[in-house]
């Protein structure tokens, strides 16, 4: 009799401590609605847990009765505290994590062809994420000007009053010597470098990569200052549509829309932009500071997946443009005697790419790249014209061998420019222009804590020779907290006429260049800085510094000189030299992030700092964030007092912003107030030289456009 009591109270026991046991179903996914598969799942002080599978899933059993907390953590994302009482009548969950920008270790860069991480390769990269994409598309959704001007060491130069066109230069260097890519292809090179700046909007981009220093191994001629490569977004299972609609106290309306989904074999991107812009004259000298524009983009890209190891894509770029700035009587079609001075610029740019990339095995793999672009630009001044067109192509094979502690990137290309001058003036400036190439890079950790990347390129160009390109890199990880890299290489640049310089003179007057007596662009460049990170405060605020120097040594520097009425090009005696530093300090604590930054950029040649660039900059950007509800920032630029090209100094200035963005679910309204301070190089001096008819315009060395005001709403369906 006791013995069956004691069994039944045993079974009774077990009984209700079975029915006490829970379980749950628990889908963890990222802020593009993508599963993460390897993600830690566990209960908060148990050693109850589970990771996620392939579609982003973990079941937990035997989760007992009451409040439980659940701690979900993926590396690269901000770890999740989830409280859930059981028993529950919710099975399955689906729990959303953020990523964390403290920790980028886990990005892939495309720039440097190979698949490890950006916390794995020597190459001092700067990232900008699709996050930050999205606060600088609200700030400018036109162009990405905005986006390389906040970027420390980088300067938008404006090379033209009435066109608005604007040069990237960093580190001090021209604009010429950064290679501007897309998805890893050269579409902006060339004749068709003069408005690329001015015609790429941002909605469609996943990220962007910038690497400052010589890039020439990879890339070949042009990317002695460093590259920007724009990554494109690629289509996920979830439909992505986005459309948004943006208006300017300028008179500028602009309306972008984005589409993006894969279905099993098959995916689809497409992006479409139109933007008009009436022609405004902020500082009431009857000439614009912001031309009359006419814009239209539309990017398609078809995706096909044979399998789960190959894909092939095709991308279609087409923009058409039209732009005029000068006299407002002119725009406004009252042309007279008095007031007929117009600058207009139309362009054309059509561009295909096809990609083939396969995974050979677990560590091979295979890609193809073939591009083809034409543009057409017609420049049209009231005295003068200049017309012209270029096909350029792009052919590229690259074979990848991935190894645990070392990998391998192999490969060649062809890269050809044909561009020709249609005849009206008796100068003929046309050229073709043929380069074959070939490169090895290497990536070998050799130790536990250090990485070497060597890499080595050759190139045969049919006009300027054979150049030989090495490069190497090493990244030292001395613990936890401190990393540093220094690296190093050679580059060159082919010359064109297609300089800021001769943009600044309409490419009046300006000379051919001679293949025959001319020598190409050469360089060395160095660079190396110290990565620090750690938590301050009682763990409550963390805080990253990056202090980075930099050298680049750049010989038969291409210049423009007057000879009469001409200006002709010619390989500069003495070498440039352009050093300096940058300082990048951030400090996070719960919703606010503090960026500051400073560069000193000293650019010399023949013992003169370089014209129009500012020795010293200093920026700060305050954000408050709620994921998913407000972004908030504020911000401040410091330009020092550079050198006008006649050696007579200009004034130093601040810039600052203010922008606020809400968001309801799927919809957000934002409003930028751009430079509230107006600051504007009217400011200190007139920017037109008399007479009317026939005006000549001042350096351009501080915005023209002064304060603007945007506003605008974002969809996402």
């Amino acid at each position: 009799m006791i013995k069956n009591i004691v069994l039944t109270f045993v079974l009774g026991l077990f009984t209700i401590n079975l029915l006490a046991q829970n379980s749950i179903t628990i889908k963890v996914i990222s802020d593009e609605k993508e599963p993460l598969p390897g993600a830690s799942i566990f209960i908060k002080n148990t050693t109850i847990g589970s990771e996620t599978n392939l579609d982003g899933l973990a079941t937990i059993n035997n989760i007992p009765d009451g409040i439980q907390t659940f701690v979900i953590s993926f590396i690269g994302f901000e770890t999740l505290e989830k409280t859930i009482e059981f028993p529950t009548q919710k099975p399955q969950i689906v729990i959303e994590l953020h990523e964390d920008e403290e920790s980028l270790e886990e990005v892939v860069i495309q720039s440097t062809r190979s698949k490890r991480s950006i916390a794995e390769i020597p190459t001092r990269i700067e990232v900008v994420g699709a996050e930050e994409l999205g606060e600088k598309a609200v700030m400018n959704s036109v162009n990405i000007a905005m986006l390389l001007r906040e970027s420390t060491g980088i300067q938008m130069q404006q090379t033209s009053a009435n066109s608005a066109n604007q040069s990237i230069r960093i580190q001090g260097l021209d604009g010429r010597f950064t290679q501007l890519l897309k998805d890893g292809f050269p579409l902006f090179g060339g004749f068709s470098s003069g408005l690329s700046i001015m015609q790429i909007p941002p909605l469609d981009l996943q990220q962007v990569e910038i690497i400052k220093g010589s890039s020439s191994t990879l890339y070949g001629g042009g990317a002695i200052a460093g590259l920007v490569n724009l990554v494109s977004k690629k289509p996920k299972e979830e439909r992505d549509l986005s459309i948004m609609f943006d208006q300017t106290s300028r008179n500028g309306s602009t309306l972008n829309a984005f589409y993006s989904q894969r279905f099993n074999k098959f995916g689809l991107t497409l992006y479409g932009s139109g933007n008009l812009q009436k022609a405004t004259d902020v500082n009431d000298d009857h000439f614009t500071d912001i031309p009359k524009v006419r814009s239209i983009s539309f990017n398609p890209s078809f995706f096909y997946y044979p399998n789960e190891k190959e894909e092939i894509r095709l991308s279609l770029n087409a923009s058409v443009e039209k732009r005029i700035g000068g006299d407002i009587d002119v725009i406004n079609d009252n042309m007279s005697t008095e007031h007929n001075f117009f600058e207009e610029n139309k362009s054309q740019r059509y561009a295909s790419q096809i990609t083939y990339n396969k995974e050979i095995s677990e560590n091979k793999s295979l890609t193809l790249k073939n591009s083809v672009s034409y543009f057409k630009r017609d420049l049209i001044l009231s005295n003068f014209q200049f017309k012209g067109n270029q096909i350029a192509t792009f052919t590229e094979g690259t074979y990848n061998l991935y190894k645990d502690n070392s990998d391998w990137v192999f490969g060649g290309n062809i890269i050809t420019e044909n561009f020709e001058e249609e005849k009206t003036t008796n100068l003929d400036r046309s050229y073709n222009q043929f380069t074959v190439g070939g490169f090895a890079q290497n990536n070998w950790k050799f130790s536990e804590n250090m990485t070497l990347e060597s890499g080595l390129r050759t190139d045969y160009n049919n006009n300027y020779g054979t150049f030989v390109l090495p490069r190497v890199s090493l990244f030292i990880k001395y613990n936890e907290a401190v990393s540093s890299r220094v690296g190093g290489g050679l580059g060159y640049k082919l010359p064109t006429i297609f300089t800021e310089d001769a943009e600044l003179r309409s490419y009046q007057n300006v000379l051919p260049i001679n293949v025959n007596n001319f020598k190409a662009e050469t360089s060395i460049g160095f660079n190396a800085d110290v990565n620090y990170k750690t938590k301050i405060f009682n763990d409550n605020v963390s805080m990253s510094f990056n202090q980075l120097v930099f050298y680049t040594q750049l010989k038969n520097s291409l210049l423009l000189e007057q000879n009469g009425v001409n200006y002709e090009f010619a390989n500069a005696t003495n070498a440039l030299n352009s050093y300096g530093a940058e300082t990048n300090l951030k400090f996070k604590y719960k919703d606010f992030v503090l960026f500051t930054n400073y560069a000193y950029n000293n650019v010399e040649l023949n013992n003169t700092q370089k014209a129009l660039t500012p020795k010293h900059s200093v920026g700060g950007v305050l954000m408050y964030e709620v994921h998913d509800k407000w972004r908030i920032g504020y911000e401040a630029y410091y330009k020092s007092s550079q050198l006008r090209n006649d050696l007579t100094t200009t004034p130093n200035y601040w810039i600052m912003g203010f922008m606020v963005m809400r968001t309801f679910g799927k919809v957000s309204l934002y409003a930028n107030f751009e430079n509230f301070t107006d600051t504007k190089q009217q400011n200190y001096q007139s920017m037109v030289m008399p007479p009317h008819n026939n005006p000549s315009f001042t350096d351009i060395w501080a915005p023209t456009d002064g304060f603007i005001f945007n506003t605008g709403i974002l969809i996402k369906l």
